[in-house]
């Protein structure tokens, strides 16, 4: 290790740790974020993907671990780190556990979806946890729901550091709530690390609401040449490819043949993509390692992130899911086929590679129409691109994915349900200046797909569709591979319910869906503001009334006091009086 770490004083098992790890050169980010947040501050940290932020949160918490006054009780939590996504915690853990082979009094656990909340109480019960590294929907409902079984809330009551990885993403997948109610649960006396590539307005909102004076520390890079400050490292190469839509796949596959001995991750706008061109890539590139995650797997996720990370050479096929926060070791190139749902997307998804002073690459294809983002991207994100020449003997894979569609119904189902998902998607890009659905060619897109014939979808109603040649073979006599569900098939057949499309929409195109939904959100609006006032006039006259009562009391007392009055003085007699005072 070099003089930087030395200079920190830190633990031997901290330095044991790190020799494991093999970290001999101090990053920026560690250097700034470090010392202070071992003098008991609060930091709020910005630095680019790939600088080696999980250290600069780790070796502060086993520090303060180390030294804390009393030994530590098994169920005692002295730690809590947050992160938006499974991968990304199972990550920290692997970071963590490393530190804790030195340290075998202390305990981490981990707990996050895709496994059931049952066996994350039974695992803290058994084993503890001095450091738990969480996502926010597991942790809350552990905090909350949980607290009659487990009362894990007591647990957190010796809380000395809570950290929040990627805050930025956490905010963006919609955590807001789920942090309020987890900070609620957190003692105030505490130290708070928050880490992030981006610092936006609600990051700026949570450093307000959930620090005390915090040290802000913001890492960049910058370009010795034009003295521009980077919003990505400088070893991270960047390229775009413009093709056809229809020439798509043809470029992938020949690229993934090129780079066969290296560990390419290949992102796509959906997850029914992922599911199509992962098990069409698997019947085409056979000798090659080619996983899929998304967003929508369960169990599945955490044990194909973990494979993929211990491959030395493999393709990942993912969606967005991957883009942010994700350490996986040496990848070599990062395929973006599909363009980024937004700007920053574009980064985050390059930032897989050339992690922590390593080299790397990133591909984006793009066709003609979207050729603008190239100077998009060089002046929103400061990430300027060169271009990668197309290949132009490449074999005509689409026409084999063809074959292959009309021998198995279940890839031509997939392929189907890719098509239509890719538009829904298109249709809601953030940079919709450039990526206009006006502008795709229906046609040259579904052969890129390889489709056999055009979906019926709202979106391409009255389109007229150039550049396809649907397939001459009847597609309801595909049969399906897996001879179960074909069998469930021809009964449909004989009974006659199966319908002509499966993926006829029931709905109306996704624009509409908008506009209907913008009517809707009017109409209750109105009902809501037409009930409002009938409840502001029934209180009205309510009050009028009470008013009205309360008038009627004091002018029958004031009655009765000037009838007293006057038999006091003699002007009635007592019967009289006692007759007047009956009636009133």
């Amino acid at each position: 290790m070099d003089d930087t770490w030395d200079k920190l004083s830190l633990s031997e098992a901290s330095c044991a740790a790190l020799k494991d790890l093999k970290f001999v050169k101090m990053t920026p980010v560690q250097a700034a974020c470090i010392p202070m947040f071992l003098q008991n501050k609060d930091v709020a940290t910005e630095a680019v993907t790939g600088s080696g932020k999980t250290l600069a949160f780790v070796i502060p918490i086993i520090e303060r671990l180390q030294k804390h006054e009393q030994p530590w009780k098994k169920h005692e939590i002295a730690a809590i780190v947050l992160t938006p996504t499974r991968e990304l915690a199972i990550q920290i853990e692997e970071v963590l556990l490393v530190f804790l082979r030195h340290l075998p009094q202390f305990t981490s656990c981990c707990m996050i979806g895709g496994t059931s909340v049952q066996l994350d109480i039974e695992k803290f019960q058994e084993h503890g946890g001095h450091i738990i590294v969480a996502t926010p929907g597991r942790l809350e409902d552990i905090l909350d729901r949980q607290a009659k079984t487990l009362n894990f809330a007591s647990y957190v009551k010796s809380l000395e550091v809570f950290v929040m990885d990627e805050a930025d993403r956490l905010l963006e997948s919609g955590f807001e709530a789920s942090l309020n109610t987890i900070l609620s649960y957190l003692p105030k006396q505490r130290r708070t690390g928050l880490f992030s590539a981006t610092q936006t307005d609600e990051v700026e909102k949570l450093i307000r609401a959930g620090m005390r004076n915090p040290v802000r520390i913001s890492v960049k890079e910058k370009q010795t040449s034009a003295h521009m400050v980077q919003r990505i490292p400088s070893t991270l190469s960047i390229f775009y490819m413009i093709c056809e839509s229809d020439e798509k796949f043809n470029q992938l596959v020949h690229f993934l043949r090129e780079h066969k001995n290296d560990k390419v991750m290949v992102f796509l706008s959906t997850c029914a993509a992922v599911d199509y061109f992962c098990g069409a890539l698997k019947l085409i590139l056979k000798k090659h390692v080619i996983l899929g995650i998304h967003g929508k797997m369960r169990k599945k996720r955490n044990n194909i992130f973990a494979r993929f990370r211990k491959q030395q050479s493999g393709i990942l096929m993912c969606t967005d899911v991957m883009a942010r926060g994700v350490d996986v070791p040496e990848v070599h190139w990062v395929f973006q086929y599909d363009p980024p749902s937004s700007a920053s997307a574009f980064v985050h998804r390059s930032g897989r590679t050339a992690r922590i002073g390593n080299t790397g690459n990133s591909l984006v294809l793009l066709t003609p129409s979207e050729d603008a983002f190239i100077e998009f991207i060089a002046r929103n994100q400061k990430v300027p691109m060169r271009q990668f020449s197309k290949s132009d003997n490449v074999l005509p894979a689409i026409d084999k994915l063809k074959r292959l569609s009309e021998k198995d119904r279940s890839l031509y189902d997939k392929s189907v349900r890719a098509y239509v998902s890719f538009i829904q998607s298109y249709a809601k890009h953030e940079c919709s200046m450039i990526f206009r659905t006006k502008d795709l060619d229906f046609g040259r897109l579904a052969t890129g797909f390889g489709l056999l014939k055009i979906p019926v979808m709202p979106e391409l109603k009255g389109k007229k569709i150039d550049n396809f040649t649907p397939s001459s073979i009847d597609i309801n006599t595909i049969p399906y591979l897996n001879k179960d569900k074909e069998k469930i098939r021809q009964q449909r057949i004989q009974e006659g319910v199966e319908k002509k499309s499966k993926y006829k929409p029931k709905t109306v195109a996704w624009s509409k869906k908008k506009e209907k939904k913008e009517i809707k959100k009017k109409r209750q609006e109105t009902k809501k503001s037409k009930k409002k006032k009938m409840t502001d006039s029934g209180q009205k006259s309510k009050l009028e009334a009470a008013e009205k009562s309360r008038l009627e009391e004091i002018k029958d007392l004031q009655d009765d006091y000037r009838l007293l009055k006057k038999q006091k003085k003699g002007k009635i007699s007592e019967e009289d009086f006692e007759k007047q005072f009956t009636e009133s």
